[in-house]
């Protein structure tokens, strides 16, 4: 099998929760390499900073594979492109997405630089709510049917996860963390250590404490990411902590 000569290079960026202060190195590097920034408007105005001189292009909400287009078609005139995502570009990100649409071009390198995710960011503002093993669930059901995310919640709570929930709420969704509760209350008690935390890492964060029956009654949107406690969770001193172990340490 002969070897493709690359001839142009895509970095999938993970710019974490958007403030420059939590923008990784290797991100960081990656966008200043790049000729072309592209990404949602909201994400690319959160590192307006360190993009300044660069063509900076970006889509509304859901144009997903426009934008993996639109960095294909720049990557294809031999520019050095970077797409830019929240979080982490694996983990609920564009990578997947920007490799799908340039399937056709191995001729071209795709990067994917990793970045803080709202799991690991959210749970440093609350403490130490997954020190154990733990499952990440989207409420989301724009690409998954609702069905099999009720089927996730149960199994997870079934095993005693702590769960970290993504999408918990929108304007069209928002029963949706109401009635996950509900699924979940049916394995874990309702004095099961929660918290949840909005605009992790930008101005106007704030974290709140409370009980798994307390949370099914809680206003959340999609600025916030909630973390579900397993049996052993507790609240020392004002925050969340998971053991790391079912024994006594």
């Amino acid at each position: 099998m002969s070897k493709i000569e690359k001839t142009s290079k895509i970095s999938v960026v993970g710019i974490g929760p958007g403030t420059p202060a939590m923008l990784t190195a290797a991100a960081r590097q990656a966008l200043a390499e790049s000729e072309v920034i592209v990404g949602y408007d909201l994400y690319v105005g959160l590192i307006a900073e360190v993009t300044v001189g660069k063509t900076v292009l970006s889509t509304p909400m859901k144009k997903e594979v426009d934008r993996c287009r639109m960095v294909l078609d720049h990557a294809l005139e031999g520019h050095s492109v970077a797409l830019v995502c929240s979080g982490d570009a694996g983990i609920y990100g564009m990578a997947g997405v920007m490799m799908e649409v340039a399937a056709e071009h191995p001729e071209i390198q795709i990067d994917v630089v990793a970045g803080v995710t709202a799991a690991s960011s959210g749970a440093a503002v609350l403490g130490a709510p997954l020190g154990h093993d733990f499952a990440v669930i989207s409420l989301s059901d724009l690409l998954t049917p609702w069905e099999i995310i009720v089927k996730r919640l149960r199994l997870a709570a079934e095993a005693d996860f702590a769960i970290c929930l993504y999408n918990p709420s929108s304007q069209k969704r928002g029963y949706y963390l109401c009635e996950a509760c509900g699924h979940l209350l049916q394995f874990k008690s309702p004095d099961t250590c929660c918290g949840y935390v909005r605009q992790i890492g930008r101005d106007g964060q704030s974290m709140t404490l409370c009980t798994l029956a307390e949370l099914q009654h809680q206003t959340v949107d999609m600025f916030t990411t909630v973390f579900v406690g397993n049996s052993q969770s507790r609240v020392i001193n004002g925050r969340l902590v998971t053991p790391r172990g079912y024994r006594d340490v």
